[in-house]
């Protein structure tokens, strides 16, 4: 099988799994019990009102009627107008995708770093004090769920420390507008706090795989021909690091990727206004187009990391061939 069939074929793969997340999402957000009709009934709204609504938004339509339009506003890129907020969910949902990349990338990227420089000296430190005290603080971070360490974090330096703000990305009435914004001493001031819990999050991982991975690679032949011709403690290391931080790379974009749903905790704790505190308030108001949206950009990233890691993989390591898909 020819690289490009293998890629075709992925390609294919990929889009037909998406098209059945998007069917699924569909089907299972309307066998729930309750919608935003129900919502406003309980807020007072009156039948008639209700009754307007729905014919706007396509609710007293049979429910084949409904999936046909849903797919098709998808393929315009049309994914609806949001029920709470009365306006296009990829409007509402846009800049929220881009403050949870800018907590997210960053965060995870430096908690990788982190983790491989850590997890490259417990390894070679096997056996060692250094290695039984040095992994204790990594796996407890591991262990803490993310909202308790985030939680923990506004207690100490926000509430007893007084030395950050408690939530928010900038303080109410800044006059800060587009990517002035991210550059304000405001925004840094209010970001420590949610990127030090994204590290903590994520640096277990790659700690613990790189710490196993230079332990593994540390007995292969080729680290004792190193020691015989007289390499030096650091070169060896960094010979060690290169062959063992392969399957880091290949986790890195995928925790990027499903980060995006997974900081839901540590956003709503500090209150950040990313795509997962508008996936917990799109719940919380049965605002199905937007939690369908939300969910489906989801699987997109997953399923299009998985494929991307898939792809590069080969070109990381020389051993790894894309044709070894035809067995």
């Amino acid at each position: 099988m020819s690289k490009l069939r293998y890629i075709a074929g992925r390609l294919v793969r990929s889009v037909i799994l998406l098209f059945l997340v998007l069917t699924f999402l569909f089907f299972f957000f309307r066998l729930l019990p309750g919608d935003y009709t129900d919502l406003l009934i309980y807020s007072g709204a009156t039948e008639e009102e209700v009754a307007v609504l729905e014919a706007k938004w396509g609710l007293d339509q049979p429910i084949y009627i409904q999936y046909v339009d849903y797919i098709t506003n998808f393929l315009t890129l049309d994914a609806g107008t949001s029920f709470r907020f009365r306006v296009p969910v990829v409007d509402y949902a846009a800049p929220r995708i881009f403050n949870s990349f800018v907590l997210i990338a960053p965060g995870i990227t430096f908690a990788y770093i982190l983790g491989i420089i850590f997890g490259t000296g417990l390894g070679r430190a096997r056996g060692s004090k250094a290695e039984k005290y040095g992994i204790i603080p990594i796996l407890m971070t591991g262990t803490f769920p993310s909202f308790f360490t985030s939680i923990l974090l506004v207690v100490i330096f926000a509430g007893i420390l007084g030395w950050f703000p408690t939530s928010g990305m900038l303080t109410a009435g800044s006059a800060a507008a587009g990517l002035d914004r991210y550059l304000s001493t405001d925004f840094l001031w209010h970001y420590i706090l949610p990127f030090t819990a994204v590290v903590l999050r994520y640096l277990f991982l790659p700690t613990l795989m790189m710490r196993t991975n230079v332990i593994e690679v540390s007995g292969q032949d080729f680290t004792y021909y190193h020691r015989l011709t007289g390499l030096s403690r650091l070169k060896r290391a960094r010979h060690i690091a290169k062959h063992s931080i392969l399957p880091i790379v290949t986790m890195y974009p995928l925790s990027l990727t499903r980060a995006i749903g997974g900081l839901v905790l540590i956003e709503t704790v500090f209150n950040w206004p990313g795509i997962g505190n508008a996936l917990v308030q799109g719940v919380l108001a049965r605002d199905f187009p937007l939690v369908q949206f939300i969910f489906f950009l989801i699987a997109v990233f997953i399923v299009f990391s998985n494929l991307i890691v898939d792809l590069v993989y080969g070109v990381i390591d020389p051993r790894v061939s894309l044709e070894g898909d035809e067995g």
